[in-house]
């Protein structure tokens, strides 16, 4: 099973950042690899939906409302991907799930379509 583990949720006023954190549990170094990592989030009331995604090569894409203000980088030694949040919103206020696709180790797929608990990200006006 492949556990994604987030950090860096919390409580900011609106105009502020957070930096989120999604590492693959137990994953070191090349015996990993992870085809693209992303990072979804829901609203209560709401469907989940795409914030950022980053493929293995570094290509990225980003949902329109978060463009300018988020960046989504990987550290691929690490398994790791972060979410930096700037410009912070009322309307960002949601959980933050950490998304992994195509997990392999040593070239097995562990995993087709992995997520993270859940971050809250929780912005005051």
């Amino acid at each position: 099973q492949v556990q994604l583990v987030e950090s860096g949720g919390g409580l900011v006023q609106a105009g502020g950042s957070l930096r989120l954190s999604c590492a693959v549990s137990g994953a070191s170094g090349s015996t990993f690899s992870i085809n693209a990592m992303g990072w979804y989030r829901q609203a209560p009331g709401k469907q989940r939906e795409l914030v950022a995604v980053i493929t293995s090569g570094g290509i990225t894409h980003y949902a329109d409302s978060v463009k300018g203000r988020f960046t989504i980088s990987r550290d691929n030694a690490k398994n790791t991907v972060y979410l930096q949040m700037n410009s912070l919103k009322p309307e960002d206020t949601s959980v933050y799930y950490c998304n992994a696709k195509d997990v392999r180790v040593f070239g097995f797929r562990v995993g087709d379509d992995s997520w993270g608990q859940g971050t809250q990200v929780t912005v005051s006006s």
